[in-house]
Parts: structure tokens; C-alpha cells; sequence
């Protein structure tokens, strides 16, 4: 590639860029105000709230019976603790948006029941909340610590290979990946993969065709095999391909360790939450879908 070569590369980067809030985390001697963005602990729920549940098997354990299973409390975000570096004004200014999934089953995000698996709840400013009461029923190996969190903004860019629709930095093309690696170096990108962080480009780990399969999954396909995919008609892929531009990251969690706590998606993976951009323009969090992946 020449020099005039990876000056375009470079440009065209920074056209494709968008903007990510990366959260970083650590214990806080102090108890933290019920509101406060935070991993785990307990969240601030509305006075009645109903802790969600999932019904499945666990993971790679197809012959256990299904059974019903409290979620895991993620992560709150509290909206004004990011507002400021929300650039391009996607999600609400207030308010609070809070993280559940299914730390038992592990759903990959295939199969159309997994919907459950994986919620997303909006609390408007005005709301009512009160300390959620962590489920009895819920093993404390997925009760997750309270974690206070810190964000930083950061530019957000496409890794080599994810990209499919940006003439010359798609994954057809016929690019280097140290120079591609270079460039994007160039474009204000790092090579830091585990993180967690809202909005941005997801840092894949192995599919970087993420928004085709919460398009067909929602339409209620499954995904993951030849077979699922050959089921699939030429007509309806075309149409997914179409409509999965709809699609964009809301948050993605990666592996989160502290001196006496671990908590890994797999082997050394991260989970996906997806939104329609017009769901989240609407605030239809509960429209989101969960994909995992992990090496």
C-alpha cells in the first residue's frame, strides 16, 4: 500500500468513525446513592417491580429440562452521566437505563426464544424507585458485586474486517492487516478489545454479521448453523440484509475482574445488547436483542 494508499484509508476511517463511551469500574469503599451508574449490586427498580425471569437450559447442556430462572443484574447507567459525551444526541438525557441477562444459560442469541434471556429497561427522571431485592432463587455465583463505574469518550472504529458497507475498508476488500491496523491507528482507534462501553462499534469476536442475525432471529428465524440458514429463503435474506442497517449497538460488556471477582461471557467473551435505532429513538428498550460471542 502506498503512502497516498493509506492516507485514503485513513480518511475514509475517520468518515466511518463514531463516538463510544468506554465505563471503567472499581470497588468504592462507600456505598453508592441507589441512582449511581454502576455495575452489579442492587438496581433502582420502580416501587412494584417485577424482577424478569428466563425459561431455558443451560447453555451447551441441551438435555437438562428447562427451568425458570431470575436474571442477572448487569449494569445501570444513570442518563445525565453520559450525556456529555452522547455527541450525537442517541440516548435520553435522563433518567436510567439498567441491564439484565441470564448469566446461568449463557443464550448466544439464536435461537428466537432467547428473547428473554436478555433485558433492557428504561426509568424516566420522574420515576418512583426504590433498592430491587436481589431474588433468593438466585445462585449467588451470578450475583454480581457493586461496582462503581467511570466514563471516558473515545472514538469508535470499525476492526479489520467488520465492515461491509464503506467502499474500501469493507471486509471483501483486499487489505493488510498491519497496514489496515496502521491506518486505523491513524484514524484515532486503539487495539484495546475487552471493554465495556456504550454505543460505538462492537469489537467482534467472531461473526461480524451481528445485526443480520438479531434481524432474523426477532423475525423469528434461527441462526447459527448451514441448516438455520438454508431454511431461510433467498427473498427473506435479502430482506434482513436490507433492514440489519436498522441496527446499531447499544452496549457491549466485556470481562469485568476485580482482586476476588470474575465474571467472563464464555471463554474470554463479550455480550452484545442491539437496538433498532428507531426503537431507541422511541425508547422501546424492550425491543433490544442480546448476542454473545466469545473465542
Amino acid at each position: 500500500m502506498t503512502e497516498a494508499e493509506k492516507q485514503a484509508l485513513t480518511q475514509k476511517l475517520i468518515e466511518a468513525a463514531k463516538k463510544e463511551i468506554r465505563l471503567g469500574y472499581h470497588r468504592s469503599d462507600d456505598r453508592l446513592d441507589m441512582t449511581a451508574s454502576k455495575i452489579g449490586g442492587r438496581p433502582a427498580v420502580p416501587v412494584g417491580f417485577e424482577w424478569p425471569t428466563y425459561t431455558g437450559t443451560v447453555c451447551g447442556d441441551s438435555d437438562r429440562e428447562k427451568k425458570t430462572r431470575p436474571l442477572s443484574f448487569l449494569a445501570q447507567i444513570r442518563l445525565k452521566d453520559v450525556k456529555c459525551h452522547d455527541e450525537e444526541d442517541l440516548l435520553p438525557e435522563s433518567g436510567i437505563i439498567s441491564f439484565f441477562y441470564d448469566l446461568e444459560t449463557m443464550t448466544w442469541g439464536f435461537d428466537p426464544e432467547d428473547k428473554s434471556s436478555a433485558r433492557v429497561y428504561y426509568f424516566p427522571e420522574d420515576t418512583d424507585l426504590t433498592y430491587g431485592d436481589i431474588p433468593e432463587a438466585l445462585d449467588e455465583e451470578y450475583i454480581i458485586p457493586e461496582l462503581a463505574v467511570t466514563f471516558t469518550p473515545h472514538t469508535s472504529l470499525p476492526g479489520y474486517g467488520d465492515k461491509d458497507d464503506e467502499p474500501g475498508i469493507s471486509r471483501n476488500a483486499d487489505l493488510d492487516w498491519d497496514e489496515y491496523m496502521e491506518c486505523r491507528e491513524s484514524a484515532g482507534g486503539d487495539d484495546i478489545e475487552d471493554l465495556t462501553k456504550l454505543l460505538g462499534y462492537p469489537n467482534v469476536i467472531q461473526n461480524p454479521t451481528m445485526e443480520e442475525e438479531c434481524e432474523a432471529c426477532s423475525r423469528g428465524f434461527r441462526q447459527g448453523n448451514e441448516q438455520d440458514f438454508a431454511a431461510v429463503s433467498a427473498e427473506d435474506k435479502e430482506d434482513i440484509a436490507r433492514k440489519a442497517k436498522d441496527w446499531m449497538l447499544l452496549f457491549q460488556m466485556s470481562t469485568v475482574e476485580t482482586d476476588d471477582f470474575e465474571l467472563m461471557f464464555g471463554d474470554c467473551g463479550s455480550i452484545y445488547f442491539w437496538i433498532r435505532k428507531g426503537d431507541l429513538k422511541e425508547r422501546r428498550f424492550d425491543k433490544v436483542w442480546l448476542v454473545l460471542q466469545c473465542f
